[in-house]
């Protein structure tokens, strides 16, 4: 397997998305562990920093992101459910 080259943050709620990534050759962090092992990633603000810091995406510093909020993933449950 050929290691992509994308750093890949993955947000607290969805822990374990990294861990799956990881396993397909992304290099993934999930923000529940980075806080476990200690870092102080608990505003917005400190995990802009800490992707801009360690090159990860992050569409405020104009690094490609993939934004999963609510509604990208009811598009996606809906068109599940169209194809029934």
């Amino acid at each position: 397997m050929v290691k992509n080259p994308l750093k890949i943050l993955v947000d607290e709620m969805d822990d374990g998305m990294d861990e799956k990534l990881k396993e397909i050759g992304f290099d993934a962090y999930s923000v529940k562990k980075l806080r476990a092992d200690g870092l102080k990633l608990h505003a917005d603000y400190s995990l802009i920093k800490y992707a801009k810091e360690n090159g990860i995406a992050c569409k405020e510093n104009a690094i490609p992101c993939i934004l999963l909020d609510r509604e990208e993933i009811f598009k996606i449950v809906l068109n599940k459910l169209n194809q029934f």
